[in-house]
């Protein structure tokens, strides 16, 4: 935080954006894809990078809560996943907010009788609006910085 001492409010609010960047990982574990649209706002965007958005363009747009839900279901195709949510950054401006969240995203499947486990390492650059007193996503862009992907004895 850059403020030595936040206020109350704000400390408020940085737990309530932190939340919900926790939730929408949780959410993804659970395979629970209208929950996590339902930390979007109606017309919220999530777009897909391999690059960084400045100087790539996106692989995949995604608008509105039911392309995001559609989505999301896709997660279902793994046995297992783990979303790991490491470090993250918060600057808040009245009901706006914006962050970046690092996530080691761990997904683990069979294919060909084989196990297999993909680590993505990501970042989330998030754009935050309070609507009735609530934190959304307003729009997510999803960085992926590299990935590893190996047989799993597990």
């Amino acid at each position: 935080m850059s403020d030595r001492n936040p206020l109350p409010e704000q400390v408020a609010d940085r737990l309530a954006i932190r939340e919900l960047v926790d939730t929408y990982a949780h959410l993804a574990d659970l395979r629970d894809p209208q929950g996590q649209a339902a930390l979007f706002t109606d017309d919220a965007r999530v777009a897909v990078y391999d690059g960084e958005p400045d100087t790539t363009e996106p692989a995949q747009v995604l608008t509105g809560r039911n392309e995001l839900a559609t989505a999301f279901a896709s997660l279902r195709n793994y046995d297992r996943t783990t979303h790991f949510n490491g470090q993250s950054t918060v600057t808040i401006d009245g009901d706006d907010a914006t962050g970046e969240t690092y996530c080691l995203a761990h997904h683990l499947w069979t294919e060909e009788g084989q196990r297999i486990l993909m680590v993505m390492s990501i970042r989330y650059h998030d754009t935050f609006v309070r609507q009735s007193g609530r934190w959304f996503f307003a729009e997510r862009r999803l960085i992926t910085d590299w990935v590893d992907r190996r047989p799993s004895t597990a």
